[in-house]
């Protein structure tokens, strides 16, 4: 296979890879994952009919240079639905800022443009192009057609295009990549704008190059390394671009995959605490194949698969209510019952965070048989966790201490309450 084919079918399968995995936030229909999956699958399509396997199924419609338009058609789709993307990014930043500013109006003129320039490329392409011309004059569409006038109207305006576009994502993903803090997110942003950077490269050579054709005759030769120039610089452009946009995908999937994890240590506490206190909880717990030996794993994958939009929101809601629980909870539950619980993981060698996990694990499990209970003023209670970035490795400690605290720890409890106090019992 040749080098350049190779890259070809490379850079194929990043577009193909990056859309599958943006597929199923395009189906719930978020506006920016949708258009990122669209640029991703309009660029694959255009990309695959650069291959032989592409022209071929073309082919069999009889129309020279058929594929050419076609690319370049999904090519313009691609490069409008992008900048839609990177519009909306970047405009909760500051709508009011000159660079949004500047960014919104290019988007708004490109989307408007998108279909005016394809339909002018159609046009050309029918009315103005010598389209009887065929492979055995050149291999290369450029070459088949240098001297009409019509190229010089078609690839200038597609080259304008893809410039004005492509220098928009640059400015905008060299300008976040300053500002970054992650290193990782950094490069890979360092790494779209140098890819956005060298597409336009790539229009400003193939636009000097159609001058020159279109004025005077050039060399087969020429027109060889010309195409040998412009497609590096596109397979460079292409592949720094679809590298980088991997980086911030990683991210993005590692912070998916981190909440899922959390998810599942949270649920037994979770679902045990909104079950026992009504009108805690937005969604209710799974119940299905109540009594069945497989009944808890499938209601688990139930229960943090669902509802939410992404597992980020869901685990904020889990957080949420199990809060919320533990503040009804504190209404119920004997004054006493933490102090107690205290004592009890300190004579166990709890200590530190391990020992304030355990202790609020142990008077969870206690207080959950007050649930019934009139509420009163809240007991106090203390809780290490004091922001989100804290609370949640916190209550993975309370889960694990929970999931693994005795069944009769309210009867251990009890056992070390002093008989004089009033609030051992409601």
């Amino acid at each position: 296979m040749p080098v350049s084919d190779a890259f070809v079918c490379l850079i194929i399968g990043l577009l193909l890879l990056q859309a599958a995995v943006r597929l199923p936030s395009a189906l719930r229909g978020q506006r920016r994952e949708r258009s990122l999956w669209g640029a991703f699958a309009a660029f694959a399509a255009a990309w695959w009919l650069r291959t032989d396997t592409g022209r071929a199924v073309v082919g069999p419609l009889g129309m020279n240079d058929l594929p050419t338009l076609l690319k370049h058609a999904l090519a313009i789709v691609g490069i409008c639905v992008l900048l839609t993307y990177v519009t909306d990014v970047y405009r909760d930043d500051d709508a009011t800022a000159r660079h949004i500013k500047i960014t919104s109006v290019v988007h708004r003129t490109a989307a408007r443009g998108s279909l005016a320039t394809v339909v002018c490329l159609i046009a050309v392409f029918f009315l103005a192009l010598d389209r009887s011309k065929t492979a055995f004059d050149s291999p290369y569409f450029m070459g088949r057609h240098a001297g009409e006038p019509g190229l010089a109207l078609y690839l200038g305006l597609f080259n304008s295009y893809t410039a004005a576009a492509a220098a928009v994502c640059a400015y905008q993903w060299g300008r976040a990549a300053r500002l970054a803090r992650r290193w990782s997110l950094r490069a890979g942003l360092t790494m779209m704008a140098t890819g956005m950077a060298l597409m336009v490269l790539y229009a400003v050579l193939r636009t000097a190059y159609l001058g020159v054709i279109t004025l005077h005759p050039a060399a087969a030769s020429a027109g060889t390394t010309q195409e040998r120039v412009t497609d590096t610089v596109l397979y460079a452009a292409s592949l720094l671009w679809l590298l980088g946009s991997i980086t911030p995908a990683t991210h993005a999937l590692a912070t998916r995959v981190r909440a899922l994890k959390a998810l599942a240590g949270l649920h037994a506490l979770w679902r045990d605490l909104v079950l026992a206190l009504g009108g805690v909880a937005l969604h209710q717990p799974s119940g299905l194949l109540s009594g069945r030996r497989a009944a808890g794993v499938i209601n688990m994958v139930r229960d943090i698969f669902s509802h939410d939009a992404t597992p980020q929101i869901r685990l904020g809601r889990y957080v949420t209510e199990i809060r919320d629980a533990t503040h009804e909870l504190r209404r119920r539950a004997p004054s006493d019952l933490l102090q107690r619980a205290r004592r009890l993981a300190e004579a166990e060698g709890r200590v530190a965070e391990d020992g304030a996990a355990v202790a609020e694990a142990y008077w969870l499990k206690a207080a959950l048989a007050f649930a019934d209970e009139p509420a009163g003023a809240p007991a106090a209670f203390y809780t290490a966790g004091d922001d989100f970035a804290s609370e949640v490795p916190l209550l993975l400690r309370v889960s694990r201490a929970y999931r693994q605290a005795s069944p009769h720890t309210r009867a251990i409890l009890d056992a070390l309450a002093p008989a004089h106090d009033p609030h051992t019992a409601k």
